[in-house]
């Protein structure tokens, strides 16, 4: 009977040995450091600004000039693309995995396209410039925030039409929504992000950062927390539930993306120095790690596919001289440098 308890005990802490020691060694490889795993090319002519990855279809939009590229996010190869377009902004997808809305911000216009074949079906007016788009699941709406305008066209998406344009306080950046009814955006020239009433639809909320320039956004749906890049190289973190600044950590300059993996509890800041900046949002908001990427490299993709990050940037030639008419001239693109980067661990 004790040869019994005795061999019964060593079996049980050999099992709880083993436990530990597994459980140490998956926490060791969530701590691996992020690196640059693969670089895409892409190639052809233009600027860039968002890009959305479609976790469930494995495909990546990146918008680029006078195109929308779409990409197969395990291999990386073409899929197709979008074309005909002026001046592409972001890309939204409905919940349905039919039809996907661009921001054609020089058209002053929401393109929308079917996603099985990549057809123009519609081109819907909207206000001047529009810029960050989303789809609202509750309401089935398309929102797209009008940088020139100033304010946000809601776009039913059974009629296709625009059903209200909402007056903004300054000129909008990048939209989150919550998923019960509320769409947040972040109102660059006035450092603040408002909430919108998406049954309304209307202003509800208008929250000050105590930020510079609030450009990308991210939503913690669970946790109830957005996640505002800034210039100031910060970061701020705000409860959507009271409008309340609860972290400022720090990130790289010039930023204009961001991303939340709600799996592991990390947040992005994509910085157009060169750098992505991986926080802990989940134990003080702590820097884990400043990766080097490449300089423009300001916007970024999060897919819980792959976990994995996607970048878009290209080689620049040498700045033009400023002048009176263009004080802040910007290094042209080179043609045929354009390329994704993916960040993985």
């Amino acid at each position: 009977m004790i040869r019994k308890m005795e061999a019964k005990r060593t079996t049980t802490v050999l099992g709880a040995l083993a436990v530990a020691i597994l459980c140490t060694g998956l926490a060791a490889g969530a701590q691996k450091p992020f690196s640059i795993v693969d670089k895409w090319k892409i190639g052809g002519e233009g600027g860039w600004d968002y890009l959305l990855a479609d976790s469930a279809a494995h495909r990546l939009y990146v918008t680029h000039g006078t195109r929308v590229e779409v990409l197969d996010t395990m291999t990386g190869k073409s899929v197709g693309a979008i074309t005909g377009l002026k001046g592409t902004h972001g890309v939204a997808l409905d919940d349905a995995g039919k039809f996907g809305y661009i921001s054609d911000g020089r058209a002053n216009a929401v393109v929308v396209f079917d996603r099985a074949s990549l057809a123009t079906v519609a081109t819907i007016p909207a206000g001047t410039n529009p810029d960050g788009i989303l789809f609202e699941p509750v309401t089935k709406t398309v929102w797209a925030f009008n940088g020139a305008s100033k304010d946000v066209s809601v776009i039913d998406t059974a009629s296709r039409k625009v059903i209200a344009t909402v007056a903004l306080p300054g000129k909008p950046e990048f939209p989150a929504a919550d998923g019960a009814g509320n769409v947040y955006d972040n109102i660059e020239d006035k450092g603040v992000i408002v909430r919108l009433d998406a049954k309304s639809p209307k202003i509800t909320a208008t929250w000050p950062l105590g930020l510079e320039s609030p450009s990308g956004l991210a939503i913690d749906r669970a946790g109830h927390r957005l996640f505002a890049v800034c210039d100031g190289k910060k970061m701020g973190v705000v409860d959507y539930l009271t409008g309340k600044v609860i972290a400022t950590p720090a990130i790289g300059d010039g930023p204009d993306a961001t991303g939340y993996d709600a799996t592991t509890g990390l947040a992005y800041s994509s910085n157009g120095e060169g750098t992505l900046t991986v926080i802990d949002a989940k134990g003080g908001y702590k820097v884990l790690q400043t990766l080097p990427t490449q300089p423009g490299a300001r916007t970024m993709a999060w897919d819980d596919a792959t976990g994995k990050v996607y970048l878009v940037t290209a080689e620049f030639g040498s700045k033009p001289a400023a002048t009176a008419a263009n004080p802040r001239p910007r290094a042209p693109v080179l043609p045929d440098s354009f390329t994704v980067l993916v960040v993985g661990r």
